[in-house]
């Protein structure tokens, strides 16, 4: 009998990265290894890292931690943004064997032949001009939804971000490839699809290899919305400035594509905006917000937000605080800035002190916690069509509206992975929304 190697996978950061998590893993099966848990006994620990944040760098080591307890003789492998930005930090953590950057993480089977722990540990990582390929990823099997990557990298210069340096240039996967992939995903009974990438709205620049634009984002909706099997179709985080009229327009009579977007905003101050050389100023994203809910009065939108970017003085984040508070949004994500290597804002001068970044995300957290309250009672008495998710939590399944408004019911294993007609009948303590079934 054949001695079949174990291999397990943690996923840190986006969407994106999960995604790609997914792909890795299905080629090393191809190749004869078995998938566990990450919980479980492994011959092989696979670490896919994110550096978009401090927390992502420090989360590694204790994550190779809880590898090491389980089997402290493994084989533990590194790969992502953070491996390629800092391949010899990640080397220098104890019990590290293999690191492996941008281009080649998807080449980690060749890596795998020889999996003998050594006192040095190998470092493979390339010239990030070097990834200018692209490769298509897509998640199932981890969950109700899959995550399907459009785009990989970004041409953008915002002083703050890593990724163009993790990543590489903005390139596309070609259209036909998306919407085969959307078909397999669609073919394995999963009810949702999210898109997601870099900066998935400049889909269709290195389509094919060209620097032009074969097809836009628009066009991928749209040829998106035509395929049959898709129960809902949902675009993740698009920039402001990337998020045309002609795609709101279309979600709004579309067959698949929900009621939801997630765009970055990341400062209400135009002078922090000018500062991060963001593409757009505040007049403009309060433009897409009110053209949204003119055509959607009850779609979901969430916003991203960093504090204590340098030269955020009070009045500045007061200004973002205000502009916020003010806007028909439905929740935030929010980062504390982070001096990140290489970076040309990691220069600037007036650094926001980090007792100061942890007192102004805790206040947007909070104007958080109210406008997701606020947008959750604006749907209380209205139907909505769930899709259930598959862990049950303390007697309850868990699942979300097409607008992204999350509800609970009692524990009920038949629910898994169905769509159900439902009104929403009352928040619970736990800020989760009630529900009566009504079919």
């Amino acid at each position: 009998m054949i001695d079949r190697k174990k291999v397990a996978f943690y996923t840190l950061g986006c969407k994106l990265n999960f995604s790609e998590t997914a792909t890795i893993a299905r080629n090393i099966q191809d190749e004869g290894f078995d998938r566990v848990e990450f919980s479980d006994f492994s011959d092989i620990y696979v670490i896919n890292t994110c550096s978009v944040t401090d927390n992502a760098d420090k989360r590694f080591k204790t994550i190779v931690k809880q590898a090491q307890r389980v089997n402290d003789a493994a084989f533990i492998v590194a790969v992502g943004c953070y491996a390629q930005l800092q391949p010899e930090e990640l080397a220098s953590v104890n019990g590290v064997d293999l690191v492996l950057g941008a281009t080649e993480k998807f080449k980690i089977t060749d890596y795998l032949n020889q999996l003998t722990k050594n006192d040095v540990t190998a470092i493979h990582s390339c010239e990030i001009a070097d990834a200018d390929f692209y490769v298509s990823s897509y998640s199932v099997g981890d969950r109700t939804r899959a995550f399907l990557k459009v785009q990989d990298g970004c041409d953008y210069k915002c002083t703050y971000c890593t990724i163009p340096l993790a990543r590489g240039i903005s390139r596309s996967d070609t259209l036909q490839n998306v919407l085969n992939n959307a078909k397999n995903i669609a073919d394995q009974g999963i009810k949702e699809i999210v898109l997601t990438g870099v900066n998935i709205g400049d889909y269709g620049k290195g389509e094919y290899g060209n620097k032009k634009h074969e097809h836009t984002f628009f066009e991928l909706v749209q040829a998106l919305d035509t395929i049959t099997g898709i129960h809902r179709l949902r675009i993740s985080s698009i920039e402001p400035n990337l998020l045309k009229d002609e795609t709101i327009d279309f979600v709004a009579n579309s067959n698949s594509f929900v009621p939801h977007f997630h765009i970055p905003l990341q400062s209400g101050s135009n002078t922090i905006l000018k500062a991060m050389r963001r593409r757009y100023m505040k007049d403009l994203y309060v433009d897409r917000v009110e053209h949204i809910k003119r055509v959607l009065p009850d779609a979901c939108i969430g916003v991203d937000v960093i504090v204590g970017f340098p030269g955020e003085s009070e009045e500045l984040f007061l200004e973002t605080y205000n502009f916020l508070n003010d806007l028909d949004i439905s929740y935030l994500h929010v980062f504390s800035y982070s001096e990140r290597p290489n970076t040309y804002s990691a220069t600037l001068p007036n650094i926001v002190s980090k007792h100061i970044r942890s007192k102004r995300s805790k206040m947007l957290r909070g104007l958080s916690a109210k406008k997701r309250r606020a947008f959750y009672e604006s749907q209380i008495n209205t139907l909505h069509t769930v899709l259930f998710e598959g862990e049950n939590k303390y007697g309850y399944i868990n699942g979300f509206t097409e607008n992204y408004v999350k509800v609970k019911t009692p524990w009920n294993p038949s629910l898994v992975n169905t769509l159900q007609q439902v009104k929403l009948t009352k928040i619970d303590l736990d800020g989760l929304v009630r529900i009566e079934f009504k079919n």
